[in-house]
């Protein structure tokens, strides 16, 4: 041993022996911040890949828009749940540092910095790339002051038929408190006098959510220039018809994200399905925390929303361009640029199940491992509809915890039950934005007979699990699928994920239990 240690000693130029450095236990690597990423910053990263995506010239035109749709509504989300916990960490003034050895204050600080930086980077390449080759391409997206005399008067006859109807001028002063305005809502903010003179007066109108945002103009032939005009832009250049007899001194667009998460204390709350109710509702109108304004916009503009919503100037983010880039929705599912987009992909089919095949003989012979989305997802939702209609299986059990709006899946869950099968569905409330889509399915299930679950106290329900019981010729017997991914046929020609099929009794006992 004492050979061993001399082996490993080193000689200094002095001729001085010295030890090496013993090498850091592992409980000190794990309370070292250098060894740890923040996780807010790390998300950014991730967020930049998106926009970076969208950056590359080498991807088909509306494919680079899609991507900086995606880009802004991902920043979103991050401001209405991870900016949020972390502004409530500053107001309650919590001197806990994170693993990464940042305190909330220094990791919003850097929130701070690193979205400035991509937000003038979306809008750079919106402005400088993406709008100029859409516009080569026939694609105009455009501000109203910019259309011809003709345009101009469709644009306001649209606005005379189909807005004005929708707005309503809120004013704000001392009888009229500033109104209690939704989360990611589109607004404008009027000054306006009299024109006998006297105090400013201002008003909020809001940008009407029945109304397309990008709204797409007629077209008399086929050869003709695709023009988009923006809504916010339509009511700016008309707003003046709102205010009669009034000097407009200003109209300036903004918008504001609130905290969108939601506060649970399941062992309190009496009854889950309701609460998540309530606090969806509540959530609409959550604290404020970022306020987006056009680049332009005054200062002392900014100043009087800033103090409307109780913000500071480190929550303002300057556009610009439009507030919101996930108004740019139309340009991406618009089937007349196909040209622009990448080929629809299309899954291919397992030799193992064909259309039409008996999944319950096939399954009775062999297990099938699915790659999707390489592989088809529609052998699952086949397979729960044949469950639903056929007279030998007796229950069905699945987990849900994301869905589409119209899932064929559900549907065939709700058949199964107003056929007297025994349903049971883990629906799990808490799927971050979607749970009004599965408060929904819930309540369309328990209508139907099924049993519902709504998840377990104090966990989330994350996994993708199915049970079929059938009274086969021999015996009953379980039929199981379990996945990695969603019950959700859309996302899965998306996301990559495999799918597990088998009748194995060592594993489908396990998922009956």
């Amino acid at each position: 041993m004492q050979q061993a240690i001399a082996k490993i000693s080193a000689e200094d130029p002095k001729g001085k022996t010295q030890a090496l450095e013993t090498p850091p236990q592992p409980s000190e690597r794990f309370s070292d911040p250098r060894n740890f990423i923040n996780r807010e910053l790390s998300w950014l990263e991730f967020n930049r890949r998106v926009l970076e995506e969208a950056q590359d010239p080498t991807q088909p035109l509306i494919e680079r828009v899609k991507f900086l749709t995606i880009f802004s509504s991902n920043l979103d989300e991050f401001f209405e749940i991870r900016v949020a916990g972390i502004k409530q960490q500053i107001e309650s003034e919590t001197s806990d540092v994170g693993p990464d050895g940042l305190s909330p204050t220094e990791t919003f600080n850097s929130i701070r910095r690193v979205v400035s930086e991509m937000v003038a980077t979306q809008y750079a390449l919106w402005n400088n790339e993406l709008l100029p080759q859409l516009a080569e391409n026939g694609i105009r997206v455009r501000e109203v002051s910019q259309l011809s005399a003709k345009r101009a008067a469709w644009a306001h006859r649209y606005f005379q038929q189909e807005v004005f109807p929708m707005l309503t001028p809120l004013a704000v002063d001392a009888s009229h408190p500033f109104p209690q305005l939704l989360n990611k809502s589109h607004n404008l903010f009027v000054r306006a006098k009299a024109q006998r003179g006297g105090e400013p007066l201002h008003a909020i109108v809001q940008v009407p959510r029945v109304v397309p945002r990008l709204i797409a103009m007629p077209r008399k032939e086929a050869n003709e220039p695709w023009d988009y005009i923006y809504l916010a832009s339509l009511i700016k250049q008309h707003i003046s018809e709102l205010f009669p007899g009034l000097i407009l001194e200003g109209v300036h667009p903004f918008r504001v994200t609130r905290n969108s998460d939601l506060y649970i204390d399941e062992e309190e709350a009496e009854n889950l399905l309701r609460t998540i109710e309530q606090e969806l509702r509540r959530s609409s109108r959550g604290d404020a925390v970022r306020l987006e304004v056009e680049a332009d916009c005054p200062r002392d503009f900014r100043d009087l929303l800033l103090e409307f919503f109780d913000l500071t100037e480190a929550d303002v983010y300057k556009a610009d361009g439009p507030l919101s880039m996930t108004h740019l929705m139309p340009l991406i599912t618009n089937d007349a640029f196909a040209n622009l987009k990448d080929r629809p992909f299309q899954p291919g089919r397992d030799p193992a199940l064909p259309p039409h095949a008996d999944i319950f003989e096939v399954l009775r012979r062999q297990d099938v491992l699915l790659h999707h989305p390489y592989d088809s997802f529609d052998p699952i939702v086949d397979l729960i509809e044949e469950a639903a209609q056929d007279p030998q299986v007796l229950a069905i059990k699945i987990t849900l915890y994301r869905t589409s709006g119209d899932s064929p899946i559900v549907e065939a869950l709700i058949e199964a039950a107003n056929a007297g099968k025994q349903v049971t569905a883990i629906v799990e409330l808490r799927a971050r934005f979607d749970e009004a889509v599965n408060i929904q399915w819930a309540r369309r299930l328990e209508e139907a007979g099924a049993h519902v679950i709504y998840g377990v106290v104090g966990l989330k329900t994350h996994c993708k699990a199915l049970l079929i019981v059938r009274r086969d010729a021999d015996r009953l017997r379980h039929y199981v699928h379990l996945g990695t991914g969603n019950y959700h046929p859309r996302t899965a020609r998306i996301y990559t994920d495999f799918s597990f099929l088998t009748t194995e009794p060592h594993l489908t006992d396990e998922v009956a239990i």
